[in-house]
């Protein structure tokens, strides 16, 4: 597996929220709903991205922004408007006293309108916007999340993304049976697009470890590691499928991938495990057998250290 595809492999929506808004001027909107990650892709007008560090962005049509949570941020037409609506968890619409906001009625099927609208293409000059929103941790792996910077615009979006965000724009309107999952799925092939396209470029700041893939010992480290998480790896064994020295490979790796290698082994065994514990019906005891733990008190004990509760819990709450 490329080194691109180990990033993006966590990164599935369930239950995920996808919505079109038309934003007709004064208006700003707080979101402060505590996502993992959201993108937007601008399908019309210039509206700003305010994060919670830092200066606000201009947006243009065929920009997509992704906003790392769970930091608050706003979307307004000009970063001075007062916030008008303020989205928290659930999500849930309110004024920034927590009063229910004034509603358009018949804003159709996943659209959200602020006034009167004379049409959904942008012309009058509103702002159209399209929300999809990752809305629980597990969706998104902890390595995708600390490889992202807080805000990350792509912009004018090339063809590929361009495609992919007016089959979401087209599908998110309509109210066919499986809409979710289809919804769902392109959002996670929006979402890697967007990413491919910004780690792939000469001047990105892409994460340590992907630059990693390239060197001759570390990157065929990572992929032993990937293909096969469940095998007792040492760093000696590692280093000599590799044709080094346990003392090269340790600081080479580090050097590269940010982490010493049982570092990395345990937490690809751990994000690992959280997927099967979320979409599997494996027992506690075939997880740790497929996640290279000797038993499930083994498993149990690494998995809490880890992710600060129980497999159990963790499947219980997904």
């Amino acid at each position: 597996m490329d080194p691109l595809s180990i990033l993006l492999d966590g990164a599935r929506a369930r239950g995920a929220f996808v919505l079109r808004t038309i934003q007709s001027s004064p208006w700003s909107v707080q979101v402060r709903d505590r996502a993992p990650l959201n993108v937007v892709a601008i399908l019309s007008g210039t509206p700003w991205v305010v994060p919670g560090a830092g200066g606000a962005v201009r947006l243009e049509p065929g920009d997509i922004a992704v906003m790392r949570g769970p930091d608050a941020f706003s979307f307004a037409d000009d970063p001075r408007t007062p916030t008008q609506v303020v989205v928290r968890p659930g999500p849930r619409r309110t004024t920034p006293a927590g009063a229910e906001p004034a509603e358009v009625a018949d804003t159709g099927v996943r659209t959200w309108a602020n006034g009167m609208r004379t049409g959904d293409d942008g012309a009058d000059g509103s702002s159209v916007l399209l929300i999809g929103k990752y809305r629980r941790p597990g969706e998104i792996a902890a390595r995708l999340l600390s490889a992202l910077p807080p805000l990350l615009v792509v912009p004018g979006a090339a063809h590929g993304e361009s495609a992919l965000v007016s089959l979401l724009a087209e599908e998110t309107v309509r109210n066919e049976p499986g809409q979710d999952l289809v919804l769902e799925r392109l959002l996670d092939l929006l979402l890697v697009a967007v990413l491919r396209a910004r780690f792939t470029r000469s001047d990105a700041q892409a994460p340590h470890w992907y630059r990693a893939d390239q060197d001759p010992v570390v990157g065929p480290v990572l992929r032993l590691i990937h293909a096969h998480p469940d095998r007792p790896w040492t760093v000696a064994g590692l280093a000599g499928r590799t044709g080094v020295s346990r003392a090269t490979l340790a600081r080479r790796f580090a050097d590269l991938a940010g982490i010493p290698p049982m570092a990395y082994l345990t937490e690809r065994r751990i994000d690992l495990a959280a997927d099967l514990l979320e979409n599997s019906d494996a027992t506690i005891e075939s997880i740790a057998r497929q996640t290279g733990y000797g038993s499930a008190f083994a498993f149990s004990a690494a998995f809490k250290r880890a992710r600060g509760i129980s497999p159990q819990r963790h499947r219980n709450r997904s």
